[in-house]
């Protein structure tokens, strides 16, 4: 029978060390394992510091609205009749956000109306006017449904092995434009196109197809045929102070306020400026993680996911490496 013994504990001036030391005896032998000392530090952790963004703050707070306004009225709408009682709008959205939403209602009778009262339910429907719009937005939805797909397409062909798992893509469903019931109404409904997989016990939407038309960026589409992007002409291009180069594979940058690169900073970033425009549609494993390419090809990522979306950036931010 092998017999288990663990010691010791010993105290230190800085701290608690324990150590286990395993002896396994058998009949023909003992063999000792390496002792593993764990020591517990005194000191506490340094508290992390986070700085905020009054623009970001400014947004966020801008949105929390809208977004409100928007959710009720997609929960509105898509009943039968477009209207739903007040006491089963605590089955849709819970007992907390129900109240946020009655102050928005009273807010904004122009959105919604409730009528009812003297023993009849309270009734929660969409005005005339938005309920037009509401229809209205129905019918684009229906004209966009190719564009969406395209764009689909070439976001999973921008990712790794071409494939996205679901849960990443919910985070972005309303920037792409893709409607709540995308699944069915679009994945499912363009086989040739789409798969859903079960990959480690998670949803994935797979890439049936690749698409070489589709591999084109936003920004050489619209820069095709423009020679204004070419300068130099094998001229050597004086250092810009703000890392703007003109070029055909440059971006336009905006450094953060109170930033003042030195002159090597700045000659190092028009070194960037210079270097070939890396598709995103090529496969990343190409390219070393540390290299400058690599780090370029991510900005055309950014630039590329950015035109994919509803509400395209008219400017794009580089803050330097």
């Amino acid at each position: 029978m092998a017999t288990l013994k663990k010691h010791c504990v010993s105290l230190t001036r800085t701290g608690i060390w324990v150590a286990f030391a395993d002896t396994v005896t058998y009949d023909h032998g003992s063999f000792s394992f390496l002792q593993k000392r764990h020591k517990s530090c005194n000191k506490r952790p340094k508290k992390k510091i986070y700085h905020r963004v009054p623009e970001l703050d400014r947004v966020m707070e801008l949105q929390k609205k809208p977004s409100l306004i928007l959710h009720l009225k997609d929960i509105v709408f898509k009943q039968k009749k477009h209207c739903i009682l007040l006491r089963d709008l605590e089955k849709e959205v819970g007992v907390i956000q129900k109240w946020n939403f009655m102050s928005i209602i009273e807010r904004y009778p122009s959105i919604f109306r409730v009528h009812g009262g003297n023993r009849r339910p309270h009734v929660l429907e969409l005005t005339d006017k938005v309920l037009t719009l509401a229809k209205d937005e129905e019918k684009v939805r229906e004209n966009m449904e190719p564009i969406v797909v395209k764009n689909l397409r070439k976001l999973l062909m921008m990712s790794m092995d071409c494939r996205v798992a679901l849960d990443k893509i919910n985070l972005i469903r309303l920037e792409l434009g893709l409607p709540e019931n995308y699944v069915s109404g679009i994945i499912l409904k363009y086989p040739e196109f789409f798969k859903l997989d079960e990959i480690n016990g998670r949803d994935y939407v797979l890439l049936e197809r690749w698409d070489p038309d589709l591999a084109v960026t936003a920004r050489e589409a619209s820069s095709k045929g423009d020679n204004s992007l070419v300068s130099g002409h094998g001229k050597k291009v004086p250092v810009s102070k703000d890392g703007n180069f003109l070029g055909p594979f440059s971006f336009k940058l905006d450094f953060p306020l109170g930033f003042r690169p030195n002159m090597k900073y700045l000659e190092e970033v028009q070194k960037w400026q210079k270097l070939a425009f890396p598709s995103p549609y090529l496969n990343a494993r190409q390219f070393d993680p540390a290299s400058s390419a690599a780090r370029k090809r991510a900005v055309a990522v950014l630039h590329e996911l950015l035109s994919l979306t509803l509400e395209k950036s008219g400017k794009y931010v580089y803050s330097g490496e």
